[in-house]
């Protein structure tokens, strides 16, 4: 047995494999970092933000149930929202009520609803939605309009005005505009893009601006 020729070879597979560990050292190094990052970001931070935003909201009369945690948002009057238990809010949903202090809630919201980012709810009247509705992202409602009259500026004009009703298990597409008076039924659907000017019956389809029924659920 060759003695002298050991320490070599100890030496030279060490070297390799300490060479081999740093070069996978930094993918994992990586991963570790943006996990935890993820984890701090989305789980704590998130928690924490959901935490201030919900007792200075609540101190304002907004009704935030059990379960429905808070993202970035916009309110106009905290009291006129009513949010249920175990809603799922993305980030920049606008809640306006575009009248002056009433003591009521004007904007009611049920349990298990998802709400995606940009929603818009410009609401004079009400809007009232059921349980485990699907709202896309970008959907915009409005329950009022501005006067149309020769006589004055259109932009000083009251209009008429008139409440929505969203059923429950409803599933609104992205960027679907919902305009007065109207009321989706239980189990309805309404494609991206569409504009809902009539009120559409339970577990119909509606798609198209103005959107109108195209079929039904089975």
């Amino acid at each position: 047995m060759n003695t002298s020729a050991f320490p070599q070879r100890y030496f030279f597979g060490l070297y390799f494999g300490l060479k081999t560990n740093f070069k996978a050292q930094p993918d994992k190094m990586s991963y570790l970092i943006q996990h935890g990052y993820f984890v701090v970001k989305n789980r704590y931070y998130v928690m924490l933000l959901h935490f201030f935003r919900k007792l200075w909201l609540s101190a304002f009369g907004m009704k935030v149930g059990k379960g429905t945690i808070l993202p970035r948002l916009h309110v106009t009057w905290p009291h006129q929202v009513k949010l249920g238990v175990n809603c799922k809010l993305e980030h920049d949903i606008y809640f306006k009520y575009d009248g002056i202090w009433e003591p009521r809630s004007a904007i009611t919201i049920g349990d298990n609803v998802f709400i995606g980012s940009g929603c818009e709810f410009n609401i004079s009247e009400s809007i009232s939605i059921g349980n485990d509705v699907l709202i896309a992202s970008g959907c915009r409602f409005i329950d009022h309009d501005h006067g149309t009259s020769l006589h004055e500026l259109m932009r000083i004009q009251s209009g008429p005005k008139a409440a929505i009703t969203i059923g429950p298990n409803v599933w609104l597409g992205v960027n679907v505009v919902v305009l007065k008076g109207v009321t989706i039924g239980q189990g309805a659907i309404v494609a991206a893009g569409a504009i809902v000017t009539k009120s559409v019956g339970i577990n119909e389809i509606w798609a198209g601006v103005p959107a109108k029924k195209i079929g039904e659920r089975k």
